[in-house]
């Protein structure tokens, strides 16, 4: 290496990211799980007592992030996002204070110290015609099987039909409805 030139940092790994944030909330209680379905579909799920959360893990890309997160909502009672980047974290912060996406947690994780720059916030009560009701019970009965042991190998951790209703016929992350049950 020449003089002048400095060595590029050594990149985080996602995992490294959620085990970060994993240790910060198991101080608070929560008992975690990292890729809990053993395909990457749910990078971290958290729960503490009936309370789950979600956390997705991006190295980059802070919008796809903040997308996948929006669209986990359905299953947890809370989501957020952990970026390897604290500057990444921080711009997203800022320009993510829109009712929809101001919901979700946004953690900066460095050197292996995670930070929560903006606290999740936690779904309303459900209203009687909730469609994330079901969802949300089948993912806690998953979780509950996982920890007995008893979790049938060939569920679809991806597979809650209904979870999210279309507004359209459903193309991609702009044609998700994701506003809450009982929220204007």
């Amino acid at each position: 290496m020449s003089a002048g030139r400095r060595s590029p940092r050594p990149r985080p790994s996602e995992r490294s990211l959620l085990e970060a944030v994993a240790a910060v909330l198991a101080e608070r209680g929560y008992r975690t799980y990292v890729d809990p379905d053993g395909g990457d579909y749910f990078d971290l799920a958290v729960r503490r007592g009936e309370e789950v959360g979600l956390v997705e893990g991006k190295i980059g890309d802070a919008s796809a992030v903040l997308g996948q997160a929006l669209r986990r909502r359905a299953w947890a009672d809370w989501v957020a996002v952990a970026l390897g980047s604290p500057s990444a974290a921080a711009r997203l912060v800022a320009r993510t204070s829109g009712r929809r996406a101001a919901v979700v947690g946004v953690w900066a994780v460095e050197a292996g110290v995670a930070r929560e720059l903006r606290p999740a916030v936690a779904a309303p009560p459900p209203a009687p015609e909730d469609p994330f009701a079901g969802p949300r019970r089948r993912f806690r009965q998953a979780l509950d099987d996982l920890d007995r042991g008893t979790l049938d190998p060939s569920i679809r951790w991806s597979g809650v039909p209904g979870a999210v209703r279309r507004s359209s016929a459903g193309r991609k992350f702009a044609e998700w409805r994701l506003d809450e049950p009982g929220n204007p």
